[in-house]
């Protein structure tokens, strides 16, 4: 059975907008780690008030599971409006579509009783498509980095996952390797385009597949061809001008809930680099991701993780590799969503939050698996990085720095559990307030919903 508006707390979504504090018009959500904070179960709550729910960035590398009483929806290209009836999901243009992907999704939630149609989803046409050359040049470039060298026998990789998305954000900037949806509309010259790139990918390929040691399998751009055209026919339907859409939406006073996929720690160009996604993932992204402009946007609602995870390369300061560390992995289930590798998991980072939140503009934020938490003795935040024996409060550039960093901490006493039937934060334990005003007093944005469990009504707001 599809979920209904009628379950759990977006049952009343006046009541939770109002609550939320959010002005009239758009919001845009984004998360201000380095992902999985809960941002679906947060588009989910809201869509109910918003009129179109737009996806901006990124492709099938992210992985939002919304879970509706007993169901449990894992999303990684799909908006998460789609859970609602009635509303309008846009796939942005700045998003990277893997086509079999969004066919299986879209066959899934159909086959689950969801009203997926040309009047529900809409693909932007200048959206760029993930093509499976793009997958076996991600892992074949993962293995070339990571291969001992003169210099270094002890690389790490950037922890890709290995979908194809940066090689596809790469020919959307080399321009002459690049084919997007609106392509699919003509397969007479889509042929002739896969004729001209395949080629060239497979000189690419092979060379790498050379220099790793890999199996190399040359593409034929017909079967290749062959191969898209039954997924054209799904998409074809959904295929539009959504810039112009959004903007007609805007016109009609409708209100658009603008889907960040990532988090700003791992924006191409805010991030924390080289060790992040290849799209732009911050607030900012929403944008250029969707042809809408910044100054229709007035909401940003920040989504932060009680504590910090990352998964893949690169730095984490706040990373524990100790009994809490596992505990909190285990609690809260910190597994990819799309990959399903295992999380590291830290204390919350507050220098990196004031930087995000700073470069994305959060007027709001959510603070998500607060029960995770729950009966630990004391909690840490970290309030500054100690670098070369110096105290800062500045978030680097430079991973390499980052690598260095010994955190610095203020300690809060622990909160018991259970808190999963807390409706607002004012009913949560007085520590696990303190907590959360902590943050909010940090970063100097409001904290407005803490959740204590999966589902949607396991919220505190207000």
């Amino acid at each position: 059975m599809p979920p209904t508006e009628s379950t759990g707390i977006a049952a009343d979504p006046a009541t939770l907008i109002d609550r939320l504090g959010l002005k009239p018009g758009h919001a845009t959500i984004v998360g201000l780690q380095w992902g999985d904070e809960g941002k679906g179960k947060v588009v989910d709550m809201l869509a109910a008030e918003f009129d179109a729910v737009a996806r901006y960035n990124g492709g099938a590398n992210a992985g939002h599971t919304v879970v509706v009483g007993d169901q449990k929806y894992a999303l990684h290209l799909m908006p998460s409006g789609v859970l609602y009836p009635g509303r309008v999901n846009v796939l942005g243009n700045g998003v990277v579509i893997d086509p079999e992907q969004l066919v299986k999704e879209i066959t899934g939630l159909r086959e689950r009783g969801l009203t997926i149609d040309s009047s529900t989803l809409f693909v932007s046409n200048r959206a760029h498509l993930v093509l499976p050359y793009h997958k076996t040049q991600d892992k074949l470039q993962e293995t070339a980095y990571t291969m001992p060298n003169a210099l270094d026998q002890s690389v790490e990789g950037i922890g890709t996952t290995g979908r194809g998305i940066g090689p596809c954000y790469a020919d959307k900037a080399l321009r002459s390797t690049a084919v997007r949806v609106v392509d699919l509309l003509d397969m007479d010259t889509l042929r002739h385009k896969l004729h001209r790139i395949v080629p060239i990918k497979n000189a690419t390929l092979k060379a790498l597949a050379g220099f790793t040691g890999e199996p190399f399998e040359p593409i034929d751009p017909d079967a290749l061809l062959d191969w898209l055209k039954p997924l054209a026919e799904v998409l074809i339907p959904h295929v539009a001008d959504t810039a112009g859409l959004l903007h007609g939406l805007t016109k009609e006073n409708k209100r658009i809930l603008f889907e960040g996929a990532n988090a700003t720690l791992l924006d191409i160009d805010h991030g924390t680099y080289p060790y992040v996604t290849s799209s732009n993932c911050s607030s900012l992204g929403a944008h250029t991701g969707t042809g809408v402009p910044g100054h229709r946007v007035g909401n940003v609602i920040g989504i932060v993780k009680a504590y910090q995870t990352r998964v893949g390369g690169g730095p984490m300061p706040t990373q524990l590799d100790d009994e809490i560390g596992d505990r909190i992995r285990e609690v809260g289930h910190e597994y990819g969503t799309t990959t399903g590798r295992p999380r590291r998991c830290g204390w919350i980072d507050l220098v990196a939050l004031k930087y995000t939140a700073s470069v994305s503009g959060a007027t709001t934020l959510c603070v998500m698996l607060v029960d995770v938490l729950a009966d630990l003795p004391e909690l840490k935040l970290c309030t500054g990085y100690k670098i070369d024996g110096q105290v800062v409060d500045r978030f680097p550039a430079c991973s390499e720095d980052l690598s260095k960093i010994e955190p610095v901490y203020e300690t809060l006493p622990g909160f018991a559990g259970p808190v999963d039937q807390c409706k607002t934060i004012a009913e949560l334990p007085e520590n696990a307030q303190a907590y959360l005003k902590f943050i909010s007093d940090y970063l100097g944005v409001p904290v407005v919903l803490a959740s204590v469990g999966p589902k949607r009504d396991q919220t505190a707001v207000g």
